[in-house]
């Protein structure tokens, strides 16, 4: 794959010029079409999330936080979407319909460090296959700087089909901004995969036809 980021600016460009408009704003997405990749092997699967440089006006993701005491305190001030205390986890736990409810309703998920032997142990099953295991907190950290990079990022799944979409901004920002983005989002393959596994990249609104970049 050879990629410039002139290609994916002009892409962007084109994607907006030919999508019908909408009475919301869209969303751009960025399709990549990967080959020789065995998504068999448990080694090809992953869902992680990627922070990008330039986040929408709109939040991309939904961030929970699962804490006790002074964490939790801190998670609420630092704009988590959701605190979940340990006795709450309990309750969640205890229904399985309100467990996939929440696995399903965020993004990402952060856990004060010593609580992730119990989260394991109460929804792991839930989230696990999801991809969407907390990232753990340690006490001293800078909990609002893991709340607000969780809520810049994207999440990108690779699971049984060799095809990753993800979204990589809104319409009403600067096609230059979208291509930094998408550009991330590529870096961040390129890092598990070589290049000649990337065979196609398209991006496209959301409810826009696809325009190929590669």
């Amino acid at each position: 794959m050879s990629l410039r980021m002139e290609s994916l600016v002009k892409a962007i460009e084109e994607a907006k010029k030919i999508a019908k408009p909408r009475r919301f704003v869209q969303s751009y997405e960025l399709i990549i079409k990967l080959r020789d990749v065995d998504t068999r092997q448990p080694e090809n699967r992953f869902s992680e999330l990627v922070a990008l440089p330039n986040p929408p006006p709109r939040k991309l993701s939904k961030v929970a936080v699962i804490a006790d005491g002074d964490m939790a305190l801190k998670a609420r001030e630092a704009g988590a979407d959701l605190v979940i205390t340990r006795e709450e986890l309990e309750k969640i736990a205890g229904s399985k319909k309100e467990a996939k409810k929440v696995a399903k309703a965020f993004d990402a998920f952060l856990a004060q460090a010593d609580l992730m032997p119990v989260v394991g142990r109460l929804i792991g099953r839930y989230l696990g296959p999801r991809g969407k295991m907390p990232q753990p907190v340690p006490p001293s950290a800078d909990l609002k700087a893991f709340i607000d990079r969780a809520k810049r990022s994207v999440r990108v799944r690779l699971r049984d089909q060799p095809l990753i979409m993800c979204r990589i901004g809104t319409e009403d920002q600067n096609p230059k901004e979208v291509a930094e983005n998408a550009m991330a989002v590529l870096n961040f393959l390129l890092n598990r995969f070589k290049p000649q596994n990337i065979e196609r990249v398209y991006v496209k609104l959301t409810m826009g036809p696809p325009v190929r970049v590669v």
